[in-house]
């Protein structure tokens, strides 16, 4: 969990395509391959738009999961042509690259305010009091919803993205499955509201969007807000701990914000926010002369892919300066992350204000990673500025 690189190494030269017993999965840990899946129709994030759960031997979804599938597959990560095409399409008319440009002076706004406090305080728990609110609040600002509501939401998204770690307890399963029935309902209400009284949000402009039922404003609500912010917060957490590892690498960065947008791309290649996505298998196929059969579930490695020497040269080391680089952390294909540009400008806007106002910033004690493996992040980064 600490440091699955070395793993990783051996799989790509040992091992690219690898069954483990465990979850019932085959590891794709080389970049060309993970790269070229990603963008293959004879993969899907889900196969229930082909047969059924039956005719590809797999159990029926638990009852008690039906509220949280209800929501996950009304979102278009989890869609596939014609629906995926047909849902993008529409979310894309209201989730426009202007209103997400437009958000560049209010993500810049927060992020300095945030900074601002996390330094007249001296200091603190970075993921706390920078990482996780700076996403939370540009997502809710965007979709319209009222500040005496916002405390919901990061709780909401941490239970519900629960459910996609490797086999999730029961436990964690009801926490997010109470939390899709509370953001669901919740969603409602606000695009009631909005129908009603109109606003310069996202929720209105989905509201106004035809042909997008409610179901699937819900599901793409859900989506923006755990998409929207687990990478943002953990690309964050992680960042910073890697360029506390490099000291070199930050002087470099201190000395030359020119090389922020190139930084940027290198920390989320070096330390992945998201390990690893599933995929089914819809028709056989063979993948580095390994036959893989129908209904079978392959995890593409995306830590293991941006760290192969195969098309980043010395990827072990952290170079703020990489021109080429390739990484998929956004993914690729046509679930290439629609978030991707609002991405960036919160995690330029929020590195760009502590490398100016923190300077001297630096840690206090060594982290501890959570106990999560897909979602990769740290539990706290404790500073002083």
């Amino acid at each position: 969990m600490a440091h699955p690189y070395d793993v990783y190494a051996y799989l790509r030269e040992n091992e690219p395509v690898s069954w483990f017993e465990p979850t019932g999965q085959w590891l794709i840990s080389r970049h060309a391959d993970v790269d070229a899946l990603l963008r293959d129709r004879r993969l899907g994030r889900t196969y229930l738009h082909v047969a059924t759960h039956s005719e590809m031997c797999r159990p029926d979804d638990p009852a008690h999961l039906a509220p949280f599938w209800h929501v996950i597959r009304n979102g278009i990560l989890d869609m596939e042509p014609p629906d995926h095409t047909r849902l993008r399409r529409l979310v894309s008319q209201a989730f426009t690259p202007r209103r997400v440009e437009a958000l560049r002076p209010t993500v810049q706004r927060i992020a300095d305010r945030l900074v601002d406090e996390f330094v007249a305080d001296g200091g603190g728990d970075l993921i706390a009091r920078v990482a996780e609110p700076l996403p939370v609040t540009v997502i809710a600002e965007m979709l319209g919803v009222p500040e005496a509501d916002r405390h919901l939401l990061r709780p909401w998204s941490a239970d519900i993205c629960g459910m996609y770690e490797l086999n999730p307890s029961r436990e964690v399963a009801d926490r997010a499955v109470r939390a899709c029935e509370e953001f669901s309902d919740y969603l409602r209400g606000l695009a009631a509201a909005r129908r009603g009284d109109p606003r310069d949000d996202l929720i209105t402009a989905l509201t106004q969007v035809d042909g997008l039922t409610e179901d699937e404003l819900v599901g793409t609500c859900v989506l923006l807000l755990n998409a929207g912010h687990e990478a943002t917060v953990n690309t964050t957490g992680n960042g910073w701990w890697a360029l506390f590892r490099n000291p070199g690498e930050l002087t470099r960065l201190r000395a030359s914000a020119d090389l922020l947008p190139t930084a940027i791309e290198e920390l989320m290649r070096y330390d992945t926010p998201a390990q690893m996505f599933e995929r089914w298998v819809l028709e056989d196929i063979t993948i580095s002369g390994v036959d893989i059969p129908r209904g079978s579930e392959v995890a593409l490695l995306f830590g293991s892919a941006n760290h192969d020497p195969a098309v980043f040269t010395d990827p072990a080391r952290l170079n703020l300066g990489r021109a080429e680089n390739p990484h998929i952390s956004f993914g690729a294909g046509i679930h290439y992350c629609l978030g991707a540009p609002l991405a960036r400008i919160e995690l330029t806007a929020s590195f760009g204000a502590l490398l100016a106002k923190a300077p001297a910033m630096k840690l206090v004690e060594t982290p501890k990673w959570k106990p999560g493996y897909i979602i990769r992040g740290l539990e706290t980064l404790l500073v002083e500025v």
